[in-house]
């Protein structure tokens, strides 16, 4: 189930940069007035608008996650400092503190990855050593059976080989009890009204 949030947090934080920048790159005279505006030199609109897009179809579609939040963690940060800082205009101070929930994600994003992969590496080992451990137990097993055999080989060798009949019921005691010539058949036991 974490891996479905996962999935489904990590698609609507792309969300956000795709339709940003497809967004610029439709409207590539504005983006680059306000690129100008903040300081930063002409000419950047495309390349954004295209570092936008393609990160954030790599990140919904889950291609090299780790490298991909990082660096939209540095542009994330990047945006802050140039385009959101000044921090007593209302508007500016909630555009940042978007930003930093965004950056919030992408961590998050950063480091269920590399969980996920821990998590499949830890896997990989246990079932190794699951298959070990059967192996040794099939081994065993089998040197058990072979031990067993052996040992009846040798006994069927020696002419020692278990009796096969087994006595079930108590072995009876033939006496005449009553002194009439006629021999009594009694079981070895005694029962209280033999006494």
């Amino acid at each position: 189930m974490s891996k479905i949030a996962a999935i489904v947090g990590r698609f609507l934080i792309a969300l956000i940069f795709v339709i940003s920048g497809a967004s610029k790159l439709m409207d590539v005279a504005s983006t680059e007035t306000l690129i100008v505006s903040s300081g930063l030199p002409g000419g950047l609109a495309i390349p954004v608008g295209l570092f936008e897009l393609i990160a954030g179809l790599c990140l919904a579609a889950g291609f090299m996650v780790r490298l991909v939040s990082a660096l939209l963690i540095l542009f994330v940060a990047a945006t802050i400092l140039f385009f959101h800082n000044k921090f007593t205009d209302p508007a500016q101070q909630i555009a940042a503190l978007k930003n930093l929930a965004m950056i919030g994600g992408l961590c998050l994003a950063f480091a269920h990855s590399q969980m996920w992969s821990h998590y499949y590496a830890i896997t990989r080992e246990r079932r190794g050593e699951l298959e070990a451990r059967n192996a040794d137990e099939r081994i065993r097993d089998a040197e058990l059976r072979a031990a067993r055999a052996e040992a009846r080989a040798d006994a069927i060798a020696e002419n020692q080989t278990a009796p096969t009949y087994v006595e079930t019921r108590p072995r009876a005691v033939v006496t005449d009890y009553n002194h009439d010539g006629v021999p009594d058949v009694r079981s070895r036991h005694r029962r209280w009204f033999d006494w």
